[in-house]
């Protein structure tokens, strides 16, 4: 049985003994994962993420951090932005 989204993730977090992760959450990381994929390659995206969550620090630092630092890569006039 294939669940959708918040079905997995609600699953998944039970499975690991953690808290449900908000839709808020989500949302931030779905954006940091962007910006990685469109500032690299787009395996990048997960591997930031989990980057991330290791490193400890709030999802809106990390996110920040990651639109910082593509912004300091990308060509001039072209931003970054995630998607």
């Amino acid at each position: 049985m294939a669940l959708d989204t918040r079905g997995w993730l609600d699953r998944y977090t039970a499975a690991l003994g953690s808290p449900p992760i908000t839709d808020e959450d989500v949302e931030k990381l779905l954006a940091l994962a962007g910006i990685a994929a469109h500032a690299s390659e787009r395996k990048a995206a997960p591997v930031t993420c989990y980057l991330a969550a290791r490193s400890g620090v709030p999802i809106v630092e990390a996110l920040a951090t990651a639109q910082r630092l593509a912004d300091e890569l990308a060509e001039p006039g072209v931003p970054h932005d995630a998607d």
